[in-house]
């Protein structure tokens, strides 16, 4: 008898200790990230931002009081691998909660299996906002729906305000997805602001000889270069150009690898987009101060070549800051429940109040991305006036 209290006893203390251990289940969040390939430069920065994040989460007690598991896969910047590893992380691993990966393309790949499973899907690099028809997907990019058109005339506005504004363009691009459909729209803004396009390139993604482009923009002679390129594939170019004797005149770049272009001296002046740099009045946020600290020592460690928050860390820090905002406003890491609360409310990231109340859940007409110039060795905004660096002025020729 007495043996039956004892084992009645313990089976009854394991009972009562079930929801407790339930309750302490770590959230399982899992991603992929393009940590080789053509865009792991992008990847290793994301990396370390998800990294910083995910520790000083778990530092301030997790999500709704759970620590927080991340798996995160190497997605090699392959969509098909993007897709599979997807997939893995929704039947194999189990995972609670799926972040998306870095890039277009890749997103496109997650944003299928989301849609398969049900899944919310956070992302924030996603440059063709029309593509993305599931209603569980939400951009924490802070970008437009409309980019093809507000992201041209954002840059145009900004060279429109030099003390020569140009009155000539050349626009070369990347075939990678986004790069390409933004500057397609470009040809269209610029011609309806009457600029005169006297040159318009298309290159392949992974294009590593840019002496011919470099050579045919020379002979064009433009006034302002529009070049729809990512990564370090500026720093080629520019590479190619001074091999020729050409210093471009005002020139803007899509989405540049921000380190190498620092250290390249014919890359002064350049123009790009930005969300947030480490200067007034960004760094007023208290977060955002915290999270250039943790970032940059944990940057370091990781051997990244520049370790200044800017937009790459910016947009993924917001992707993760949406989630622990919308978890803790819902008191759930429910798929639909976290969606339906971002539907109809906002969240105030370390970039700018993100919002979803428009078409797809995007905000027509509208973002929060900067422009930033290169000057005097570091990336400044410049563009609009009110987010200045103190005392910058956008530079001419």
């Amino acid at each position: 008898m007495n043996r039956f209290c004892q084992a009645a006893a313990l089976l009854l203390s394991f009972v009562v200790a079930l929801p407790q251990a339930f309750a302490q289940a770590p959230v399982r969040i899992g991603m992929t990230l393009s940590l080789t390939g053509p865009i792991a430069a992008p990847g290793a920065i994301q990396k370390v931002a998800t990294e910083t994040y995910v520790e000083d989460l778990n530092r301030r007690g997790g999500l709704l009081g759970r620590k927080v598991e991340l798996i995160l896969k190497d997605d090699q910047s392959r969509p098909d691998m993007a897709r599979t590893l997807y997939e893995q992380l929704v039947t194999v691993d189990k995972v609670d909660l799926i972040m998306g990966p870095y890039g277009t393309a890749n997103i496109l790949s997650a944003m299928a299996v989301a849609q398969r499973y049900n899944k919310i899907l956070l992302h924030n690099s996603f440059g063709t906002p029309r593509q993305a028809k599931y209603e569980m997907q939400f951009s924490t990019s802070g970008g437009a729906f409309d980019i093809e058109d507000v992201w041209p005339n954002l840059v145009l506005n900004a060279v429109g305000s030099a003390p020569k504004p140009p009155k000539t363009i050349a626009i070369v691009t990347s075939k990678f997805p986004s790069l390409h459909f933004i500057s397609v729209g470009a040809r269209e803004v610029a011609k309806k602001r009457g600029l005169q396009e006297v040159l318009y390139l298309e290159y392949e993604f992974g294009n590593r000889d840019f002496g011919p482009i470099a050579s045919r923009i020379k002979d064009a002679k433009p006034d302002f270069i529009w070049f729809g390129a990512g990564g370090i594939d500026p720093v080629l170019i520019l590479d190619s150009m001074k091999k020729i004797d050409y210093q471009p005149p005002m020139h803007f770049y899509m989405f540049p690898a921000p380190g190498p272009m620092v250290k390249v001296p014919e890359a002064r002046n350049a123009l790009a987009f930005t969300t947030f740099e480490e200067h007034p009045p960004f760094t007023a946020n208290p977060r955002a101060a915290e999270f250039i600290k943790a970032y940059r020592e944990r940057g370091a460690k990781a051997g990244l070549p520049d370790t200044s928050v800017d937009l790459l860390a910016s947009i993924c820090y917001s992707m993760w800051q949406t989630l622990e905002t919308a978890a803790n406003a819902t008191r759930s890491i429910d798929d639909k429940t976290l969606a339906a609360w971002l539907r109809k409310n906002h969240v105030d990231s370390i970039m700018g109040r993100l919002e979803w109340g428009g078409p797809q859940n995007y905000v027509t007409g509208k973002d929060i991305y900067k422009i930033k110039q290169l000057q005097g060795g570091k990336w400044q905004v410049v563009w609009p006036p009110e987010f200045a660096a103190p005392g910058a002025k956008l530079l001419g020729n």
